[in-house]
């Protein structure tokens, strides 16, 4: 075993199997999308080659760029608001003496859950007359809220209940980082003076920004390609003012049998995000890849 080992063939025929599927279910799809992109094609005849159309009608649909700015939305609601969340809860749970694996449990239930279930649900909480929130707004002698129904609202309630199904899923990745440094490195602050709040934002969140720093980066990915909690809960209404891009690929390429354009807007979507993770690595996450414990 250990001679084979040593032979460069085994690692190739242990990895080839993996590059096959990697090839045949990412990069072919992929190559194929962007030549489709530049064609009209129905997804049943021959496609025809007609350019940068599809993109230049993208690129100028102003409802296109409404779907892009929904998706910054997400992006910037989980990079300023669910990441403290995230952190806050993470470091919260990780002081539980007693019942912490309840606790664990208890916040990742929701991550496990279907989307359309969780969009069901929140739906029923948004309910104008029956709704919880509504109900609580009323015995507060306030007036309801339309929370799916008025553009102002839709977009925030859509992102609570985002945030509110993949919050937990975050917190457990970010608490096993917190749980894994040594407690000699608690007990030496405890020993220097340092009070909880200080060892939390002077010693347990620097030593962890490794894993926020992924988190960071799975949001924004997560961001870019929502879809499923939006078709759930508003479809992208009302009037398209929950449009995120993957919706709009789906309402303006695939039900309008116009695959060529959706094609093009496929490509957009993944130079969208190509782009955003690459400047987040480049520019903030390489600075905090590695942590050493001294």
């Amino acid at each position: 075993m250990n001679k084979a080992l040593r032979k460069p063939w085994t690692y190739v025929l242990f990895l080839l199997p993996v590059l096959l599927l990697y090839v045949l279910f990412f990069i072919y799809p992929m190559i194929d999308a962007f030549e489709k992109g530049f064609t009209k094609w129905n997804g049943i005849g021959a496609a025809q080659f007609n350019g940068i159309k599809n993109f230049d009608r993208a690129l100028t649909d102003d409802k296109f760029w409404n779907s892009v700015k929904n998706n910054g939305y997400f992006i910037l609601f989980s990079v300023f608001v669910q990441v403290p969340i995230i952190i806050f809860f993470s470091l919260l749970i990780s002081n539980v003496k007693k019942l912490q694996g309840l606790y664990k449990t208890v916040v990742f239930i929701p991550s496990v859950m279907a989307t359309a279930v969780i969009g069901i649900l929140w739906s029923f909480i948004y309910e104008p007359d029956i709704g919880l929130l509504n109900i609580i707004l009323t015995k507060l002698g306030m007036q309801p809220v339309m929370w799916l129904s008025e553009p102002k609202w839709a977009m925030f309630s859509i992102l609570i209940t985002n945030a509110w199904q993949w919050t937990g899923w975050y917190v457990v990745m970010v608490l096993a980082a917190i749980l894994s440094i040594p407690k000699e490195i608690d007990e030496a602050a405890v020993i220097d003076g340092a009070n909880g709040f200080q060892r939390a934002t002077k010693v347990t969140v620097p030593l962890i920004m490794p894993i926020i720093s992924v988190v960071i980066m799975l949001s924004i990915a997560g961001a870019m390609k929502a879809a499923d909690i939006v078709i759930v809960m508003t479809k992208g209404g009302p009037g398209g003012a929950t449009d995120v891009m993957a919706t709009y690929l789906i309402k303006y390429g695939i039900t309008n049998v116009k695959y060529g354009y959706g094609n093009a807007i496929a490509v957009l979507i993944f130079v969208f995000t190509l782009i955003l993770t690459v400047l987040y690595q480049w520019l903030i996450a390489r600075r905090s890849e590695r942590i050493e414990y001294e």
